[in-house]
């Protein structure tokens, strides 16, 4: 693929999020009470990023309580004694980033749960905008509300590009690591991103960062370099007594380069999904939307006693 046609992506993003910065605020509808959900019912097919229009999140949202997540009934078996919590990334919700992987996930007898966190005032639909330690803390109230409501010691968390650098803020500052087993970022933005050199013209357009940080600040927090991202790795990447998976795509044009998605420490897998299956070109949407590849290498990381080898079959696994 040509450089420019690459950098269409990040620029569009970062044309949608002055949009959004600029365009005057409506009421934000209150937010449902979490349904209770049958989870026998199958989800509805995988789609694009919430970057989409509203009124494709809503009828996503409308279809949740049938999509066999968010039970909050459902008991961890012996198999799977751990409820899996996802964590969306930027400009997504809880419903529109997971409809791949958590019915992926419930059909394999895994109780999934999946939160919303990082809300404007005046953005409805579209989550993941606002603090990143402030989510956080959202994601740390979701885990012990998930924990009491199944009579489990400990989660798993799935997170996928925001979502899969955040959950760490919470391991180390929150309390999260007596709470968690395991951690798989799906194109986590660990390190912050240079949206491909983009973030470096920043400097060019006196008022741009402030207006951003202002407006949007987790995507503020995720530039390299960020206070947010120096203080969430000082001292080290990882906490102890969690285990951390990465899994990466070559192909990623929004955390950027694709190797600062990848940790270091003591139990740290990470996965470049193109080692796995050199024909997969996810990029960074659809590895953590649709990319069952990628959804077969979570589940060896939520299992890894009963993990198989991840190829380019597993796409029909």
């Amino acid at each position: 693929m040509l450089p420019w046609k690459r950098a269409l992506g990040p620029m569009a993003a970062l044309l949608l999020t002055l949009t959004v910065t600029v365009t005057p605020a409506v009421a934000a509808p209150p937010t449902p009470a979490p349904a209770t959900t049958s989870a026998s019912t199958p989800a509805p097919a995988s789609v694009p990023l919430p970057a989409s229009a509203t009124a494709a999140s809503a009828t996503a949202s409308a279809a949740a309580p049938d999509s066999g997540w968010n039970d909050y009934s459902c008991k961890p078996s012996a198999a799977h004694p751990r409820p899996v919590v996802l964590v969306h990334g930027t400009f997504a919700n809880s419903v529109d980033n997971w409809l791949g992987l958590a019915p992926y996930l419930v059909n394999r007898g895994y109780c999934v749960f999946s939160l919303d966190h990082g809300q404007l005032p005046g953005v409805p639909l579209t989550y993941g905008l606002g603090p990143i330690d402030a989510s956080a803390a959202q994601l740390a109230a979701f885990v012990d509300k998930v924990l009491a409501a199944t009579g489990a010691a400990k989660a798993d968390l799935v997170g996928h590009s925001q979502g899969g650098m955040m959950p760490r803020y919470y391991l180390k500052f929150l309390g999260g690591a007596v709470k968690v087993n395991a951690l798989v970022g799906i194109a986590p933005s660990n390190h912050g991103t240079t949206l491909l050199g983009l973030t470096k013209l920043l400097r060019y357009f006196p008022g741009v960062a402030d207006l951003l940080n202002e407006k949007t600040p987790a995507l503020t927090d995720q530039v390299v370099g960020s206070p947010f991202l120096t203080k969430l790795n000082a001292g080290g990447d990882t906490v102890p007594g969690v285990r951390y998976t990465v899994i990466a795509t070559r192909y990623d044009e929004v955390v950027t380069p694709y190797r600062s998605q990848f940790l270091t420490g003591p139990d740290v897998r990470n996965v470049l999904i193109q080692d796995l299956c050199p024909a997969d070109v996810s990029e960074h949407a659809a590895i953590g939307l649709l990319d069952r590849i990628a959804f077969h290498e979570v589940a060896n990381a939520l299992d890894p006693a009963r993990a198989t080898p991840t190829t380019c079959g597993s796409v029909i696994g």
